[in-house]
């Protein structure tokens, strides 16, 4: 009677660490690419060839980032990286009725360009 229960509660376990586990993975990714950014002549593909270095294989296929640079020292730039979760685990709670479709992982760093 409660295999079923312990079953999907080590599932959800699984899960959560796989994602959690992303999580800084692209949040890194969104460090790496922030610090390019505040590099003077920096551009929006040298940041993006920065975060896509960073980021593991497995989420390397089907990012989105988005890039705010800064014209002038002092100024803030952004970049925010933004990954889909079923590239980071595999969907096991859907039977109980949490699917991972159409989740992302999210992650924005801020710092001041150089």
């Amino acid at each position: 009677m409660t295999l079923p229960i312990l079953g999907l509660v080590l599932m959800g376990l699984f899960e959560f660490s796989m994602l959690l586990f992303a999580r800084g993975d692209v949040a890194a990714a969104a460090r790496a690419g922030a610090r390019v950014a505040t590099l003077p002549g920096a551009s929006r593909d040298t940041v993006a060839d920065e975060v896509h270095r960073v980021l593991p294989p497995r989420m390397r296929r089907d990012f989105s980032l988005e890039v705010d640079l800064a014209e002038h020292a002092g100024e803030p730039v952004r970049v925010g990286v933004r990954v889909p979760m079923r590239l980071a685990s595999p969907d096991l709670l859907w039977p109980i009725g949490y699917r991972l479709d159409e989740r992302y992982l999210y992650a924005e760093t801020r710092m001041v360009r150089e």
